[in-house]
């Protein structure tokens, strides 16, 4: 069963204009990891909360991409453009 993953954090303050760039030139590579099966942005420019909408084939699959951007640098630039790192939830989807 795929694994849903929801990330939350707050944009700095005159930061997403930066971030929008960012997020363009990195959002091919999340989705073409393995493991990846889709991400969608959600954002409420109100109170500057990002949100991604993750599907990954498992905690580990996503887990591996987390460790391969914090060697990379990709995380500590996306958390340059934030006031926290993200906050991260795994879920399932409960069929009812």
């Amino acid at each position: 069963m795929s694994k849903k993953v929801i990330l939350e954090s707050t944009v700095n303050q005159g930061a997403l204009d930066r971030l929008m760039p960012f997020l363009e030139a990195n959002l091919p590579a999340v989705r073409g990891f393995p493991g990846c099966l889709s991400v969608k942005v959600l954002m409420d420019q109100a109170t500057g909360t990002l949100m991604f909408a993750e599907e990954w084939l498992s905690v580990e699959h996503h887990q591996s991409y987390i460790k391969a951007i914090a060697e990379n640098g990709v995380m500590d630039e996306l958390v340059s453009y934030l006031k926290s790192p993200p906050n991260i939830k795994y879920l399932d989807c409960v069929e009812i």
